[in-house]
């Protein structure tokens, strides 16, 4: 199936968590539906779109309700008040020169302890404020390896049956692998991702805690990751998880 085709296909089916019983489904449906605010500003990967479809997937197939912020050029971040309401913020991000207000409602979201997934751009997402990347999401962006060779994403054995990757699949990427490592020592290592040129393995997915909150982070998000069901189940569950609530899927109509 050609990727945007595949596309197609994912935002437009609806279904419940493979494994979910009638009775699970009809009790997380009494439960009020996920906030989410999707924070885009990724132009060289077209987080627009990527968040756009994301959030049609994510409302048709779960209990959530999103609202999808855009970037305007570099320098605009308009519409974060969202943040304030919101149980998770996902941010994708890449060098934004926002400051002033903007910038800070973004550090006082992070700084007050709350819920937080980011992808792939967004360890430098904020140029202003790059100091993000460690002090929030405990990674280490120092650069990426050549576009060209799939990386290839293997789960860590002991992180095996971590909630966030329930019923995530093998995943392949086209994207280039992100120089990650090391990590922050108190970073939960989830998946690596390794490529002929790589010469080892780089940390690709991982959790920690900011704040007392949960933090998840993947250097995933290109635009063909969103084409691939194991990486949106893995976005799914993320979400879920930093806000400490079990995964709901929509009941069968």
């Amino acid at each position: 199936m050609a990727p945007m085709n595949r596309r197609r296909f994912l935002i437009n089916t609806a279904g419940t968590v493979p494994g979910l019983s009638a009775t699970a489904a009809t009790l997380a449906a009494g439960k009020p539906p996920l906030r989410v605010c999707l924070v885009s500003g990724s132009a060289e990967y077209e987080s627009d779109k990527s968040l756009a479809a994301f959030k049609s997937h994510l409302e048709e197939t779960y209990r959530a309700y999103c609202t999808l912020i855009k970037a305007r050029g570099f320098e605009d971040l308009p519409g974060l008040a969202a943040l304030d309401d919101c149980d998770v913020a996902l941010f994708f991000t890449r060098r934004l020169t926002i400051e002033g207000e903007q910038l800070e409602r973004v550090k006082r979201y992070c700084g007050a302890g709350r819920p937080i997934v980011a992808l792939r751009t967004a360890s430098h997402g904020f140029q202003n404020w790059l100091e993000f990347d460690k002090l929030v999401l405990g990674g280490n962006y120092h650069g990426h390896f050549g576009s060209g060779p799939i990386t290839r994403v293997t789960i860590e054995e002991r992180a095996a049956k971590h909630p966030v990757l329930k019923g995530v699949g093998p995943i392949e990427s086209t994207s280039s692998l992100y120089k990650t490592a090391p990590l922050a020592p108190d970073a939960e290592l989830l998946m690596t991702g390794s490529t002929p040129e790589s010469d080892g393995s780089q940390p690709v997915a991982w959790t920690r805690l900011h704040k007392q909150a949960r933090v998840f982070y993947t250097s995933l998000g290109g635009q063909d990751d969103f084409g691939n069901p194991a990486f949106l189940r893995l976005l799914v569950n993320a979400l879920f998880w930093t806000a400490k609530r079990k995964v709901q899927p929509k009941p069968h109509r």
